[in-house]
């Protein structure tokens, strides 16, 4: 939850208007853009773009507001806000220490929800409530008013009670550690599951990469993912995750959705180790910290909210819907309030001098919600596509209805981008319909274009929306792969037959190209000669006597074991974590039956954001994300069976990704 204006003043007052650049931009030649409908992705879910409302929020409910909300093709909406989640008791609407506006109770927001049509999320009180509290609500809810509520959350950012040093969340249990909420986590779905088994609970998650992820607190078994996860992950339905990306300027803001996809895998690697059990991710709260009222703003959702549906999260919440300003400032020739609401709340900041637009004016990052909503609409399956520009953002997307759409971000404020595309693994019509949102517009324009060029205005989102050039019928799309029997070298992959008569190609990604790697008309394929600890990710088409090719599968990712057989095995550990930087701790074997008379140790960080800062017991050099480690004259040589002991201190800014793979004196290494 992030902070609000506390009043919203009756008088609508409407902010000078500020002109944006009247200067024609010059389009910039030669970026190319591919996409490869081979290379499946996830499917978009019902419940895909949401938002949070908030009982402080007088308009919460209102027609006008389910609307807008409407309009921009929300499905989920979220209750009853942030933090207030965990002072709130539903039955008597009130949040001790909080302001409540009227006409904000659950059946104002429900009768909202339904003329949206939007599926609500329900945070039930944690911080200050009872399991008996949430099961009346859920009894209420689904038994007594038959509004079917599926989604329950159990509190809010409870890692924000102090447990780590910071307290902005209200919880009076005497115990705040992370096993104390899991313990409670299982009693909260435990009675509220009994009154509707159809239910599904979700448990509070950290981001990985955020604070306090990676965290271990004096007393705890574990960080506040390891042991959640370990005591309540058997019995919840999903996990939480809350994402605040900073940034000072649109080029910093803009670069933090490379972030997603590491941590989305960590949160779903952790669910497998501590849970045992593959976990559905939620993100209910997003924003941006800079020009949240502006046209940065709204690339930053577009590109965000599409990037997470690409990586399997089943809905992205934004947060707010009204919100209220709090600075002014000019961004990009527009005025920026500093505001997380999506619509205006009409409000003033403290000295008076600057006011917002009238009450429920949308902002910019709400019509790229209305844009993703238009791209990705639930059913559609996101598909993987790459720019040559590294200031063009791509995405693409299979509709239900065999069309195919790709959504283009031009993140470069000065420049118009003349774009050429081509498309693998689907023909697209001649023409094309062309939605456009650009810098300082009040909505989305559309246009009729051609499917195989487009020219970007700059700070822009531009959709093409394509036809098949055949409307042919396609062979079903295989299941998702399913890997085992993975070694350093092998991995064999299973899926479910579709229709007989059919041959499956079996295709590697890489990046948004595909490798085919065999073809087989069994549903079974196993592939040789892999790179050992190296990730994989695999999907399977469909293609029939008529060389009709099907939708790709979805991705089945695995990665390939550390040589079983080899001289050297290391163990990587972090031991101790703050939250952006670690110590790590690194042990050398020596398992081979020779002594090694002087050595370099390799790996390879995942990601750009990992560096060494310093080290001992060798001498450390970082190139790049290159990593080595030189012997000291103390631990040159190693013998048959011996261990040697490195560390260092590591800083990141995003998810601390472990390296997966290290080599001595060249030679790939086990991992231990």
């Amino acid at each position: 939850m992030r902070t609000r204006l506390t009043v919203l003043p009756a008088l609508v007052l409407v902010a000078a208007q500020l002109s944006a650049p009247t200067a024609t931009a010059q389009p910039v030649p030669g970026v190319s853009v591919s996409v490869n409908a081979r290379a499946g992705l996830e499917t978009v879910s019902d419940t895909a773009v949401g938002a949070n409302h908030a009982i402080w929020d007088t308009t919460l409910g209102t027609p006008e507001v389910a609307d807008l909300m409407k309009g921009a093709g929300v499905r989920a909406l979220r209750y009853p806000g942030g933090s207030y989640s965990d002072i709130y008791h539903w039955r008597d609407h009130t949040a001790p220490g909080g302001y409540v506006a009227p006409n904000t109770d659950f059946d104002h927001f429900m009768a909202g929800a339904q003329r949206t049509g939007a599926q609500p999320i329900v945070t039930a009180n944690y911080g200050t409530g009872t399991p008996q509290e949430a099961a009346d609500w859920v009894r209420y809810a689904n038994v007594e008013k038959h509004y079917g509520v599926k989604y329950w959350e159990i509190g809010n950012e409870l890692y924000g009670n102090g447990h780590y040093g910071s307290a902005w969340e209200a919880d009076d249990h005497p115990e705040k550690t992370p096993a104390e909420y899991a313990t409670l986590v299982r009693q909260y779905a435990e009675a509220m599951k009994a009154v509707d088994p159809t239910i599904k609970v979700g448990a509070v998650l950290t981001t990985p990469g955020d604070w306090p992820d990676g965290i271990t607190a004096s007393g705890d078994a574990g960080s506040w993912n390891q042991v959640v996860l370990s005591i309540a992950g058997p019995v919840v339905d999903f996990g939480i995750l809350h994402w605040y990306p900073t940034g000072a300027n649109g080029p910093e803001s803009l670069a933090k959705t490379d972030r997603i996809a590491d941590f989305t895998r960590m949160a779903r690697e952790q669910a497998a180790r501590y849970a045992h059990k593959d976990l559905p991710l939620a993100l209910t709260e997003v924003n941006t910290s800079y020009g949240m009222n502006t046209q940065p703003g709204a690339l930053f959702a577009a590109d965000a909210v599409a990037t997470l549906l690409e990586n399997g999260v089943f809905t992205v919440d934004w947060w707010n819907v009204h919100n209220g300003p709090t600075a002014f400032s000019t961004v990009a020739g527009q005025p920026d309030y500093a505001d997380f609401g999506l619509l205006s709340s009409a409000g003033c900041l403290a000295d008076g001098t600057i006011c917002q637009p009238a009450l429920n004016t949308p902002f910019a990052p709400y019509h790229a919600l209305a844009m993703t909503s238009k791209f990705a609409a639930p059913g559609d399956q996101l598909i993987r596509a790459s720019a040559s520009d590294p200031l063009v953002k791509v995405h693409a997307t299979r509709k239900r209805d065999g069309g195919l759409a790709v959504l283009l971000v031009n993140q470069d404020p000065d420049a118009a981008k003349t774009v050429t595309l081509d498309y693998a693994g689907y023909t697209p019509a001649a023409t094309a319909q062309v939605l456009s949102y650009t810098n300082g517009s009040t909505g989305i324009t559309t246009t009729t274009g051609v499917s195989g060029s487009t020219t970007l205005p700059p700070y822009s989102l531009t959709t093409l929306v394509l036809r098949p050039k055949s409307s042919a019928a396609l062979p079903a799309a295989p299941s998702r792969p399913a890997a085992a029997s993975v070694t350093d070298h092998d991995a064999t992959l299973t899926w479910t037959p579709t229709a007989a008569g059919v041959k499956y190609e079996v295709h590697r990604q890489v990046g948004a190209t595909t490798e085919q790697w065999g073809e087989t008309t069994g549903t079974s394929f196993t592939v040789h000669n892999l790179t050992a600890g190296t990730r994989y990710t695999v999907t399977v088409v469909a293609r029939d006597g008529a060389g009709r090719v099907s939708w790709s599968s979805p991705p089945v990712t695995f990665t390939t074991a550390t040589p079983s057989a080899s001289t050297c095995a290391v163990a990587f550990t972090d031991t101790n974590d703050w939250g952006n930087g670690f110590v790590g701790a690194v042990d050398v074997t020596n398992t081979g039956s020779a002594p090694v008379d002087s050595w370099t140790l390799g790996f390879t960080w995942p990601t750009a954001w990992q560096q060494v800062s310093s080290g001992w017991n060798g001498t450390w050099t970082q190139t790049g994300a290159a990593v080595q480690v030189v012997n000291t004259a103390d631990n040159r040589v190693l013998a048959p069976g011996a261990t040697t002991n490195v560390g260092f201190v590591g800083a990141y800014q995003g998810p601390n990704v472990p390296p997966i793979a290290f080599t001595l004196n060249g030679v790939p290494c086990a991992v231990w």
